[in-house]
């Protein structure tokens, strides 16, 4: 079910599918909740799905004044609210993780377990603040669309570009439209974020690492290193896949999820 709630008197959409305990996926940089669409489709069957379009994102207004993450976790807190629901388990893919991360730091107690969809509790590095500033100049002069047709190829595995490169097309199409001060604002706050290490050091619930085999963005050993963080992780690889398993390898991811949420109920 469609549904719309306001936070910060701006409009948040989200969909409520299935029933059971609930998961909140929390899409990335550039995408919607549409990007879930597949995963989705291997996890309503036995939990309560919440799919938000993040401020600024699909159709979700940007919120007023400056973005970060924190003030994006706090929509989502809305958004639970608003829901019902006191405690959930919260999946987020590349910046969605910097955000579960945020609300993991303000809102442990919402929280029963989170995952990282390819993400990291790390800061950017000093390259990454300078490539991310070239993005938004980038995006300022020339548009949203000529920087994901530039950008996206890179989010695949060598073996997606090679034999499914309509996947990628179809990425690049739906999110061509991006609106530029949704992109900016983002770029901005995830420069911005801190380390958050000790969130995954502090956490007493189970926290899910999916990683991609061939992920350039948060590449492996990086993802690996973490994991040992928490007091109780749980990991899966996706093989052949970068950093968009949600659509080169949805099955697998839906698994993972699946896997980490019996393990919850089990524990």
């Amino acid at each position: 079910m469609d549904k719309t709630i306001t936070t910060a008197g701006r409009r948040l959409f989200y969909r409520d599918e299935g029933e059971g305990i609930p998961v909140l996926l929390v899409h990335g940089f550039a995408e919607d909740g549409k990007v879930w669409d597949a995963v989705a489709g291997g996890l309503k069957a036995g939990c309560r799905l919440l799919i938000p379009d993040l401020p600024g994102s699909g159709r979700s207004d940007l919120l007023a004044g400056e973005t970060t993450m924190e003030s994006l976790a706090v929509a989502l807190v809305n958004l639970l609210d608003a829901a019902e629901i006191p405690q959930c388990v919260m999946i987020g893919h590349s910046m969605g993780g910097y955000i579960t991360l945020a609300f993991a730091e303000r809102y442990p107690e919402r929280l029963r377990a989170f995952g990282f969809f390819h993400s990291t509790a790390s800061p950017d590095t000093a390259e990454k603040k300078i490539n991310r500033q070239k993005s938004i100049a980038f995006i300022r002069e020339l548009g949203a669309a000529p920087y994901i047709r530039q950008s996206t190829p890179n989010l695949f595995a060598p073996e997606t570009r090679e034999h499914r490169p309509s996947l990628i097309e179809e990425m690049i199409r739906r999110y061509s439209g991006f609106e530029t001060g949704s992109l900016t604002a983002y770029l901005a706050a995830m420069m911005q974020r801190p380390d958050r290490s000790a969130v995954l050091e502090r956490f007493h619930g189970p926290v899910l690492f999916i990683i991609g085999e061939k992920d350039q963005v948060v590449p492996p050993d990086q993802s690996l290193r973490q994991s040992h963080v928490p007091p109780v992780a749980q990991i899966s690889i996706l093989p052949a896949t970068g950093h968009m398993g949600m659509l080169e390898a949805p099955d697998a991811g839906a698994e993972a999820i699946r896997s980490f949420l019996n393990f919850i109920n089990q524990s």
